[in-house]
C-alpha cells in the first residue's frame, strides 16, 4: 500500500541529549518522505538543534516546563492555544517518537487521520495510535538510538545510519570566529574543550579535577583549554576562573548555535555525561565523557572515536586517567594532521 503524507507533524519533547539521539529517526523520515512538508514539536532547549539539523521545515517550540510547573489557568491556556495551533496545520500524520501520555493526546486532539507513536509501557498512551502496523514496544535495554529508529519501523524503514549528525551555521562559525579572534586564539593551535556542569551535583566531576586536567593539558600538550557553561553553571564560573590556568577561556553566553560552531573547531571534548557531550559528538568531535555509573547506558555515545570512562562514583575517576586518554586522541589528531600535510 503506497502511503505518502503530505503534512506531518513529528512530536519530539525529549530533554536536549534526547532530541540529538532522535536526529537519526528525524533524519529517516525526511528520506521517507522527501516531498511532505515535515513540522517537528519539540521542547524549547533543543529548538535549536533540530533547526540546526535541516530535517524539518518548520518548529513549533513548547516549553513543557512552564506548562507542567506553571500557574494552572495559565498553563491550560497555553494547552488550548497549541492544540489549536496544531489542528489548525491540519497534519494529516503525527509520530510520536518520545510518546507521553499528553503528547498521545495532542496527537490524538490534532485531528490527524493517521497517528504513529511510541510504544512505551507504562508511560503512553499508544492506544491512541492507529497506523498499522505497530512499533515493536520500547525496550529499555535498547540504546535510545535504537528506540527512535523502532518507532518508525512501520514506515519501512530499515538499517538506517545510526550516528546523530549535525552541521553549524553560518551565523554561528561568524560569531565564533570574532568570539576566538577576541581572545586571540592562534590559527592552528589545538582546542580542547571541557564542559563541567551536568543537571545534578553527583554527576559533576570536581572542578579541581578539571582544572588540574587543564593545567596537564596546557603545559604538557601545547594545547588551549577552552571551558563552557551553560545557565545552570553560570554561578560556578567565577569559581573556575580562580581553579583554572590563567590561559584558559571560558565561554558562558553562547547560544546554541554558537555552542555547536566552537565545537566543531575542537580537537576534543572533556565532559560530564550530559547535553553538551552529545552536541560535540554530532559534530564529528572525539569526547572523554566522564559517567557517574560502572557501565554503559542507553545514552551513551555511538562511535569508536569517543572514550567512556565509568566510575562507581565519579569522583573515584582519577585525573591520569582522564590525562592519558586525551593525550592519546591528541597524538592521533597530530598524525592525521602530519599524513595530510
Amino acid at each position: 500500500m503506497r502511503f505518502d503524507p503530505a503534512n506531518i507533524l513529528v512530536i519530539d519533547f525529549g530533554q536536549l541529549g534526547d532530541v540529538v539521539m532522535s536526529l537519526p529517526a528525524l533524519r529517516a523520515i525526511r528520506q521517507r518522505f522527501p516531498d511532505a512538508r515535515i513540522t517537528v514539536a519539540v521542547g524549547k532547549p533543543a529548538h535549536e538543534v533540530v533547526a540546526l539539523s535541516g530535517y524539518a521545515n518548520s518548529i513549533y517550540e513548547v516549553d513543557r516546563v512552564a506548562l507542567r510547573d506553571g500557574n494552572k489557568l495559565v498553563s491550560i491556556g497555553r494547552v488550548i492555544k497549541l492544540v489549536q495551533k496544531v489542528r489548525r496545520a491540519k497534519f494529516d500524520f503525527v509520530i510520536d517518537l518520545h510518546s507521553l501520555s499528553e503528547t498521545n493526546l495532542l496527537g490524538f486532539l490534532s485531528g490527524a487521520r493517521h497517528r504513529l507513536y511510541s510504544r512505551r509501557p507504562g508511560r503512553s498512551l499508544d492506544y491512541l495510535a492507529n497506523f498499522s502496523p505497530r512499533p515493536p514496544a520500547e525496550a529499555q535495554s535498547q540504546h535510545a538510538v535504537d528506540r527512535y529508529l523502532d518507532v518508525i519501523r512501520p514506515l519501512g524503514v530499515q538499517n538506517a545510519p545510526r550516528l546523530p549528525v549535525l552541521k553549524t551555521s553560518s551565523a554561528g562559525d561568524l560569531a565564533v570566529d570574532e568570539l576566538l579572534k577576541k581572545e586571540k586564539a592562534q590559527s592552528g593551535e589545538l582546542l580542547v574543550g571541557m564542559f563541567p556542569g551536568a543537571g545534578h551535583v553527583g554527576r559533576r566531576w570536581p572542578l579541581e579535577r578539571y582544572a588540574e586536567l587543564a593545567d596537564h593539558l596546557i603545559r604538557n600538550e601545547r594545547v588551549r583549554v577552552l571551558v563552557f557553561a551553560g545557565p545552570e553553571e553560570r554561578a560556578l564560573v567565577s569559581e573556575m576562573r580562580t581553579l583554572f590556568p590563567p590561559a584558559t577561556l571560558f565561554f558562558d553566553r553562547l547560544t546554541i548555535p554558537q555552542l555547536v560552531s566552537m565545537q566543531s573547531r575542537l580537537t576534543l571534548m572533556v565532559s560530564n555525561d550530559t547535553g553538551p557531550a552529545h552536541l560535540a559528538a554530532a559534530v564529528g568531535v572525539p569526547v572523554i565523557v566522564l559517567m557517574d555509573r560502572p557501565t554503559p547506558h542507553a545514552f551513551t555515545l555511538i562511535g569508536d572515536h569517543h572514550r567512556l570512562m565509568y566510575g562507581e562514583l565519579i569522583h573515584k575517576i582519577g585525573v591520569e586517567a582522564v590525562y592519558h586518554a586525551a593525550q592519546a586522541v591528541l597524538a592521533r589528531s597530530r598524525t592525521d594532521q602530519l599524513i595530510k600535510s
